[in-house]
């Protein structure tokens, strides 16, 4: 009987600290359950980038194969400009004097966020300017935006990505192409509404820029980066993430004086 009770005492003491540990292990976890979207295209060869922009991604072979010593090896050394593929526009690019790649904090971008859904206006019209109205719709269903949550307008047009014509309105290249750009952004005045009215880190786009195609001002840029307000641009897959309810984290390339950096960008989607 003594035996018993001794081996009922030491189970219970094994499952409670089963428990316990579970437990702790839970609240260690900042993310317990869900799935982890990769929001960013890969750079390579397909890398869309702005038209007049004089070269593309370069990815080449400094070494590849068995060394002398019998062992394999690879080396690569690549080139990119700073603003094509999935990228981040800091602040410096139209703001004189904001942060540089290298200074946007951390905290500016990771955090919670939301999608605006504009797609059914925009593939209906390749010039469409996303409004403020746009936004106060969407919040008359989803609530008000959060304060300091990562917003992205989904515009539907991720589904062209890589092809150039689709995507862009135009498959020419150079200096001819920008007067033929056609692809949806957010209007100068929904821009001013949010930095008036609503307080975000930062936002993205499943475009190629914050502005529509073609604008020649780039207004938007000037408004949401003169506010220290990173852009994201070329956003992936943004039809896989819910309105709400999940995590971003954007990790630009750390470049010295960047104006902009290639960006790995992901959402975590709690259970």
């Amino acid at each position: 009987m003594k035996n018993l009770i001794f081996l009922f005492i030491i189970g219970a003491t094994f499952a409670a600290c089963e428990r316990k540990t579970s437990a702790s292990s839970t609240e260690n976890n900042p993310f317990p359950q869900g799935k982890w979207i990769d929001l960013t295209y890969t750079i390579d060869s397909t890398t869309l980038y702005w038209p007049n922009n004089a070269t593309g991604f370069e990815h080449i072979v400094d070494f590849q194969g068995i060394t002398p010593k019998g062992f394999y090896y690879t080396s690569y050394k690549m080139c990119t400009p700073e603003h094509g593929g999935t990228h981040i526009d800091a602040p410096i690019h139209f703001a004189e004097g904001k942060w540089t790649v290298d200074e946007i904090p951390l905290s500016q971008t990771t955090g919670e966020g939301v999608v605006i859904d504009v797609s059914q206006k925009a593939l209906q019209n390749r010039d469409y300017q996303i409004t403020s109205e746009d936004i106060l719709n969407w919040e008359k269903e989803h609530g008000k935006i959060p304060t300091d949550a990562i917003v992205f307008f989904k515009t539907g047009y991720g589904k062209f990505y890589p092809n150039r014509k689709e995507y862009f309105g135009t498959d020419l290249k150079g200096e001819a192409a920008i007067p033929q750009l056609h692809f949806p952004g957010i209007a100068p005045e929904a821009a001013q509404w949010i930095v008036d009215h609503r307080k975000i880190k930062a936002f993205g786009l499943d475009v190629a820029s914050m502005d529509y195609g073609q604008s020649t001002d780039f207004k938007t840029h000037q408004i949401m980066l003169g506010h220290q307000i990173p852009g994201f641009e070329n956003v992936a897959h943004l039809d896989q993430l819910p309105t709400k309810g999940f995590y971003v984290v954007a990790l630009p390339m750390k470049i010295g004086k960047g104006s902009g950096a290639p960006l790995r960008l992901a959402a975590f989607v709690k259970s």
